[in-house]
Order: structure tokens, then C-alpha cells, then sequence
């Protein structure tokens, strides 16, 4: 065989492995897209039941195919402090059986040896979904087309990889260099290897699939590749979780530890039936027999039977592998003292890895940064009608973290709305900024009344009993309006906000009531100017406020 052949043939594999790739992703980001309100569902279904959360995490990587992005996005959820570490390894473990989807599709793809194969017809598929993201009008069509073009191009690149293959197992060369590969550590940190290159276990296991196919390596070689494969996806998670916080970290860590156990154990077992057979049965054998003449069904099969016995094995021993990640990473000194600094409540960036996760989380962080705005502009109220400034310190510590959340959201949304999303949540993303926007200028209007609370202090003034009155009734009405708009917000409640309207209607009307009840104190000498100045200024603010709540109400007609 002449060198340009070889060249040709390396080359063609390499696009094989680049279209394949390509694949993947395309089919990934439509699946998550198309399945956004599904995966939505499933992740507030996460509890402290080992077997829901192990489904949760099998149905949510078989939805997107991509195990790192099922990973990386629990990393985000314990950082974020809205997983346990125990949820969060029960999720991964149905991770790791999700993601043998993938290696069953590719094998029923290599089935049929006449002329027109399940490859053949599968690539078509390609075509098909190119045509419908084309010309398809609706969004959903667009999207059903990515997710068609995807799936034929898995088999396209598979096709490529098939042949050069072929090629390849036809040079005695090639094939005694890799006969001579029969250590399973070797094979199986050469699998760990090539797939913390190319981050991705499922193209790891369907090259080895392939190959086993071709003829050039053994199926017990392909076996202990595919176990490396599972170390390998571990590195996606690894660079997730080091720009994290500790349990973030310890997340990753479990992941590794279970991978590594799993390939541990399964290594002694090889061993332990190599030695009672005398070295004449082993896991190729096994699976041979159990599935005559279908090598690509019986590497295809290891592997999820492989996962899934893992997963059975490590389940009991959560709590022991939770502990044990945590002695190795340890909280310190510093780390109690981080906790009271500013975070987000519900997002992290690795949640970017999947969008629509993303979208859900952020509705959440804006209701939180709408809570603490409440929760300031009620203590500012508490402190210039009582002149109680016990709540100041907490007060002080909730503006900052309003303009944390603030910037931080900011550069969440940003990045977020550069994703590919699906048309409802592209319309709520755009909506956000004028929201957080709103919710800032709340935070401030109430830092503007603990000022005029100051300046009443420092005068050695204060409201009248009328006065304070007139404020309570403005701020039950307000209390009102937020429970409204929050209600209106969080689940699309168009009467919520109907309501909200009619509430914002009446805050008016309260506010030119106080206002011409201060001109009457302010005639009969009950108050002095400085007080009115800061009771005006303060029904003024309050009904600023009002304002920007409904600003935030008015988002939900845009989605």
C-alpha cells in the first residue's frame, strides 16, 4: 500500500472524528433546546431518593446526549448551594448510564451487511434534517431539523471512520503493533487519554466500536478502551469544578472516584476469570457468546452493562464516598469566612453548559434579588417611621449585595443570551435586563428613605402618628403589589397580574392622598418643613417603587 494511500486514509479517519464531533454537538444543543421544559421538570424533581436522583440523571444525558454537560451542570447546582453532594453523586451515576445511549445508537447504526445498510439509511437523515432547518418556518421544525442533521452526520463521520479503518485492519503492520497492545492498563489509560483529548466518552467508545467492527483490534481490547473512555470524561468535569468553590470541587472528585472504582473492580473481575479459566475466558468471550456476530451490539452492551452494574455497586456506598471526598478536600478557616461573602443564590457559569437549566436558574436569582430589594425598602420604612435603626447593618449588607447580584446577573445574561435557546426563552432572556435593571433602582429608592431616616435622626425630628400611618398603608399595599408581580412572574399569572395593576392604581391615589394630608399637617404647624420634606420625598420614592415592580409584572406579557 502506497504512502499517499496511508495519508489519505489517516486524513479521512481524522474528518470522520471531526464530523462526528460536529454531530454531537449539533444534536446535543437541539435536543436541549427542544426538551428545555422536560429537563426543567426533572431537575425539580431531584430528592433525597438515590433511585430518582440515578434516573434523573440517566434521562436527562439520554435527552441531551452529553454526559459532560449532565455533569457539569450538577457542579453548577452544588456550587451554587441547591444540590447536596448526595444528590449530586446519585445524578452523576445516572449520568454514566444516560451516556451509553449513544454507543447502543451507534451499534444498531452498524448493523446490516447488504447494500443498503441501517448506516446508509441513518446518514440520509442528514439530508432530511438539513432541508427541514432550511425551509422550516417554526422555530420547533428548525430545531427538530438540527436535531435530524445531527443524527445522520454521527453516521457520516462513522462511515469515514469505518472505511479508513478497513483499509488499515487490511496492513500486517498495523495489525501486529496492535495485537501487541494486550495489557489492560495499557488500554485502558490509552482510552482515558484520547478521551480527555477530545472530551468525549461516546466518540471514544464508538471509534473503539468501530474497530472492533474492522477487525483491528480484538473485542477485549475494545472492552478495556471503552473503561478507559469513562476516567477520560472525567476531565470536562475536573476543569469545571477548579474555577469552584469546595463542593463544587468535591463533585468533580466524585466523579473521578466513581469512574476509577467502577474501572477498578472490573478489572479484578477480568482478572479473577482469567485465572479460575486459565486464561481461556474473558470479557471478549463472555460477550461473544452472549451476543454471536454482532461485535459492535456486544462492545455496545459491556458498556452499559458495565455502567449500570457501577452504578449498583456504588449506590450503597454514597454516604461513604460523600465523606470521603470531603476529608480529601476539606473546608478551612478562610472558607467559613467566604461564605458570608456576595454570591448568586441559584446560578453558577458552568450551568451555561446547558441552556435551558440556565434559563429556569435565572428566573429564580431574579425573584431572590426581587426578595432582598422587598426586604430593604421594609427596613428602611421601619427605620424613618420608628427611627429604629437596629436592622441598619443588615440593611447596609443587603444593598451590596444588590449591586453584586446586579453586575454578576449582568454578565450571566450576556453570555446566556449568546446561546443557542429556543424562541420562548430567547424572549424571557431579553427581557431580563430591564428587570434586574428595575430591581437595582428599588435598592436605591429604599437607600434613599434610610437616608432621609438619618437626616430626621441627626434633626432630632420625627413623623407624626398620622403620618406613620399613612406609611403603613402605603407599604401593605406595596407588600400586596410585590406578592403580585412575584406571583405573576414565577408562574405567568396574567390575573396576578391584572391584579398588580389595579394595586399600582391605588399606590397612586395613596400618594396624592399623603401628599395633600402633609400640606394640611404642614398648615396647622403638626410637622415641621424638614419632616415634610422628607415624608414627600419618601411617598414619592414608595410610589417609584411601585412603578418598577410593575415594570418587572409588564416582562411577563414579552414571554
Amino acid at each position: 500500500m502506497s504512502t499517499t494511500v496511508i495519508i489519505s486514509e489517516v486524513l479521512s479517519m481524522l474528518a470522520g472524528i471531526g464530523i462526528f464531533l460536529v454531530a454531537c454537538s449539533i444534536m446535543s444543543s437541539n435536543l436541549e433546546a427542544i426538551s428545555s421544559s422536560k429537563l426543567r421538570t426533572l431537575f425539580r424533581k431531584v430528592s433525597g431518593n438515590k433511585m430518582i436522583g440515578v434516573g434523573i440523571g440517566a434521562a436527562t444525558t439520554a435527552a441531551i446526549q452529553s454526559s459532560g454537560a449532565t455533569t457539569v451542570m450538577i457542579i453548577g447546582f452544588v456550587n451554587a448551594g441547591i444540590m447536596t453532594l448526595t444528590q449530586a453523586a446519585t445524578v452523576i451515576y445516572g449520568a454514566n448510564i444516560g451516556t451509553t445511549i449513544t454507543g447502543q445508537i451507534v451499534a444498531l447504526g452498524m448493523t446490516g451487511n447488504n447494500s443498503l445498510s441501517t448506516t446508509v439509511i441513518f446518514s440520509a437523515f442528514a439530508g432530511v434534517g438539513a432541508l427541514a432547518s432550511l425551509f422550516g418556518e417554526k422555530d420547533q421544525i428548525k430545531r427538530w431539523g438540527g436535531i435530524f442533521s445531527g443524527f445522520g452526520m454521527l453516521f457520516v463521520g462513522l462511515s469515514m471512520m469505518s472505511s479508513s479503518m478497513k483499509t488499515f485492519s487490511g496492513l500486517d503492520s498495523v495489525k501486529l503493533f496492535l495485537s501487541g497492545i494486550d495489557s489492560a492498563i495499557v488500554l485502558v489509560v490509552v482510552g482515558a487519554l484520547f478521551t480527555a483529548i477530545i472530551q468525549s466518552s461516546s466518540v471514544m467508545t464508538s471509534i473503539a466500536i468501530t474497530m472492533v467492527v474492522t477487525g483491528l483490534i480484538t473485542l477485549d481490547q475494545g472492552i478495556y478502551l471503552t473503561m478507559g473512555s469513562n476516567i477520560g470524561s472525567c476531565v470536562v468535569a475536573m476543569i469545571a469544578g477548579l474555577g469552584s468553590g469546595k463542593n463544587a470541587k468535591r463533585t468533580a472528585l466524585i466523579h473521578l472516584l466513581f469512574n476509577v472504582g467502577g474501572v477498578f473492580v472490573f478489572m479484578i473481575i477480568g482478572a479473577f476469570i482469567s485465572l479460575l479459566s486459565g486464561g481461556s475466558v474473558d470479557f471478549g468471550i463472555i460477550f461473544e457468546r452472549l451476543f454471536p456476530k454482532v461485535p459492535q451490539i456486544q462492545l455496545a452492551m459491556f458498556h452499559t452493562v458495565f455502567n449500570t452494574i457501577t452504578v449498583l455497586i456504588f449506590l450503597p456506598l454514597t454516604g461513604i464516598l460523600v465523606r470521603v471526598v470531603t476529608k480529601m478536600i476539606p473546608d478551612s478557616k478562610q472558607d467559613s469566612a467566604a461564605e458570608d461573602e456576595y454570591r448568586l443564590y441559584y446560578i453558577d457559569r458552568n450551568m451555561l453548559k446547558t441552556p435551558p437549566i440556565a434559563v429556569d436558574q435565572l428566573k429564580k436569582e431574579i425573584v431572590n434579588m426581587a426578595d432582598i430589594a422587598m426586604r430593604n425598602y421594609i427596613y428602611s420604612l421601619e427605620s424613618i417611621c420608628h427611627l429604629d435603626f437596629s436592622k441598619q447593618d443588615q440593611f447596609s449588607k443587603n444593598e451590596k449585595e444588590l449591586d453584586y447580584i446586579n453586575k454578576e446577573l449582568v454578565k450571566f445574561v450576556v453570555e446566556l443570551s449568546q446561546l443557542p435557546l429556543s424562541e420562548k426563552d430567547h424572549k424571557f432572556v431579553s427581557t431580563t435586563f430591564h428587570t434586574i435593571s428595575d430591581l437595582e433602582r428599588i435598592g436605591d429608592y429604599a437607600e434613599n428613605i434610610m437616608e432621609y431616616a438619618d437626616t430626621l435622626k441627626s434633626e432630632n425630628e420625627g413623623f407624626s402618628e398620622s403620618a406613620v400611618s399613612e406609611i403603613a398603608y402605603m407599604r401593605e399595599h406595596i407588600e400586596k403589589l410585590f406578592d403580585r408581580i412575584i406571583r405573576a412572574y414565577t408562574m405567568k399569572d396574567k390575573e396576578a397580574l391584572d391584579e398588580a395593576f389595579k394595586i399600582e392604581d391605588e399606590v397612586d391615589r395613596i400618594t396624592t392622598r399623603m401628599e395633600e394630608n402633609h400640606i394640611i399637617r404642614l398648615n396647622k404647624g403638626i410637622c415641621t418643613a424638614i419632616v415634610g420634606s422628607q415624608y414627600m420625598s419618601l411617598a414619592s420614592n414608595s410610589e417609584r417603587i411601585a412603578d418598577h415592580f410593575i415594570n418587572m409584572g409588564k416582562m411577563v406579557r414579552e414571554w
